[in-house]
């Protein structure tokens, strides 16, 4: 067991990290982070952290670039600080959508990411529900994946909603595991989209449902939404196949651009997300979106890993 766990936050959510550390009991430690005039960031440590269990907590979200070299420096600064062991606590991993060669002359950005993480000098990353549980195999690193399906299947199961009249739906065949999941989870059904591109005009899409969604509530499940317009698509045609409700859980709430106005003008009747993403004050008056937290898990977590304890227990 190390002698000691210790805490830090970066500047991308530090209202989530000063959530972990309370269920911790731990509280944050002490560092300087700030820009120079010349857009260089500075860290600067500022406790003893000798010999230490050290977790930061840090998603690379929004601006990515800004947050991913922050995290990077924070690693190098606690390395060389004489700490036993770095955790990097990623819960939103940015980049994980480039995450394979689907075109010629491309990089694999999530790989990249994660070799330099792997460099600067992190033992462990702690992250949530992956673009592809597959970049797991990017890092030379253990990789503790978690995922936020306990946590949404608490809050629909509050919504009170008949088994029989529920039905799961991905919004591609490439989320139909995830959506699977959450079916078994629920006990009820599974349908699934189909996008189908029209010859010649990228930007249009036909999209069919697979499975039964008449009369019944239609909640999408997703990794990450984004501009919101694939999810808005999937709504429409779900409603016009006759579900009578559209919820969808997307786990981290980019929601970049208009996406938030666009939800708001769209028939999606709730849009659940995590606190992965910090969500800027306008985005939280929305009477659509509800943000449920992450940091019990991530706290339960933190904790099992300092004292090598198992974690599977969080998966059920």
């Amino acid at each position: 067991m190390f002698s000691k766990l210790i805490i830090f936050s970066g500047n991308a959510n530090h209202e989530l990290a000063t959530e972990v550390a309370s269920y911790t009991g731990i509280p944050l430690a002490n560092a300087e982070i700030f820009k120079f005039s010349n857009d260089e960031t500075f860290v600067k440590i500022l406790d003893n952290v000798r010999g230490a269990d050290a977790f930061i907590i840090q998603p690379t979200c929004f601006p990515v670039n800004d947050n991913l070299v922050e995290l990077l420096i924070m690693i190098d600064a606690l390395r060389r600080a004489s700490v036993k062991r770095i955790n990097c606590v990623i819960p939103y991993f940015g980049y994980a959508r480039s995450d394979k060669k689907d075109q010629p002359r491309v990089p694999i950005t999530a790989k990249l990411v994660a070799d330099l993480i792997s460099t600067a000098g992190a033992d462990r990353v702690i992250t949530l529900d992956l673009h592809a549980d597959q970049i797991q195999g990017f890092f030379n690193i253990p990789v503790d994946h978690l995922y936020a399906l306990p946590i949404f299947s608490h809050y629909i199961n509050s919504l009170k909603i008949a088994k029989t009249e529920m039905v799961i739906v991905s919004p591609d065949s490439g989320g139909a595991n995830r959506a699977r999941q959450y079916a078994k989870r629920l006990d009820c059904s599974l349908a699934i989209g189909d996008k189908r591109r029209v010859a010649n005009d990228s930007n249009s899409e036909i999209l069919h449902v697979i499975g039964e969604v008449k009369d019944k509530v239609a909640i999408i499940v997703d990794d990450i939404i984004d501009t919101g317009s694939s999810i808005i698509k999937l709504a429409n045609k779900l409603r016009a196949e006759g579900a009578k409700l559209v919820y969808a859980c997307c786990v981290h709430g980019v929601l970049s651009k208009n996406a938030t106005e666009q939800i708001e003008q769209s028939i999606i009747d709730k849009l659940i997300i995590t606190n992965s993403i910090p969500l800027c004050l306008e985005k939280r008056k929305s009477p659509k979106i509800v943000q449920l937290s992450i940091a019990e898990l991530l706290a339960a977590a933190l904790k099992k890993i300092h004292l090598e304890e198992s974690i599977s227990h969080l998966f059920r």
